[in-house]
């Protein structure tokens, strides 16, 4: 038959309790040498009997360092642990404190829109209504400067489009101007032409059969047809005087 299971619990006989110690701690010894070779580990360990005796096994590595390492590496998951326990506890905290704001937002939300009044007192209903009238002065002093923004930028336009007409109204005007002078040229030349080359009769029939024109032909045909004349003795005499000494 196999080897039964030992029960793990104290030995009562002091004899057989100092007999197993001594077996068991030379078998952890050997244990903790076989898993530092076999897994190039470094292992430290320390073992004190009932009586205060010190039982200790390093590796090559001295127990010192192998304990200060232990320390650094304890301390560094102390802090850390400790880091992350007061970053949990700060961002409860904040949650708490953010959920709370959160809620009384949307109480005084829904006090603005004119729900849930019903729980408020006449104080805080003034109080209320005067954080409305404040609110609705805001809204209607921007709307206005709104407004007089558009209406000056609009004025702006306006103006500049103005001046925008009068300059093309000053574009178009000089181009008919010029238009009319380079359509008008060839005719005047012409006109000048005709009225030099014709003769004098020509240009007094042009008058038409007014009175002053016919006149006008009357003297000139006079002057163009010979007039009598009479001699006194060497002198010769004008018509004029001939038309008094007839009379």
């Amino acid at each position: 038959m196999g080897r039964g299971r030992v029960q793990l619990k104290r030995i009562e006989n002091k004899i057989n309790r100092q007999v197993t110690f001594s077996k068991r701690r030379s078998g952890l010894l050997k244990k903790a040498h076989e898993i530092s070779v076999l897994c190039d580990a470094e292992v430290a360990l320390i073992v004190f009997s009932n009586k205060g005796k010190l039982y200790e096994y390093s590796t090559e590595a001295s127990m010192e360092k192998i304990l200060e390492r232990y320390e650094r590496h304890s301390y560094a998951e102390k802090a850390l642990f400790s880091n992350e326990a007061n970053l949990q506890a700060d961002w409860r905290l904040e949650y708490n404190k953010l959920k709370a704001r959160v809620e009384s937002l949307q109480k005084s939300k829904r006090h603005l829109m004119g729900e849930q009044l019903d729980s408020l007192s006449t104080k805080e209903l003034q109080h209320l209504e005067q954080q409305l009238e404040s609110s609705l002065k805001h809204i209607r002093s921007r709307k206005n400067q709104l407004m007089l923004d558009s209406i000056s930028e609009l004025q702006k336009k306006e103006k500049l489009l103005l001046d925008q007409n009068k300059t093309l109204e000053k574009e178009i005007m000089a181009k008919e101007k010029a238009k009319a002078l380079v359509q008008n040229a060839p005719w005047e030349k012409q006109n000048q032409c005709q009225y030099s080359s014709a003769p004098s009769h020509a240009v007094i029939s042009n008058f038409g059969s007014t009175p002053a024109s016919r006149t006008l032909r009357a003297r000139a045909s006079e002057e163009e047809s010979p007039q009598p004349q009479l001699r006194l003795g060497n002198t010769l005499l004008p018509p004029w005087m001939l038309t008094h000494m007839n009379g």
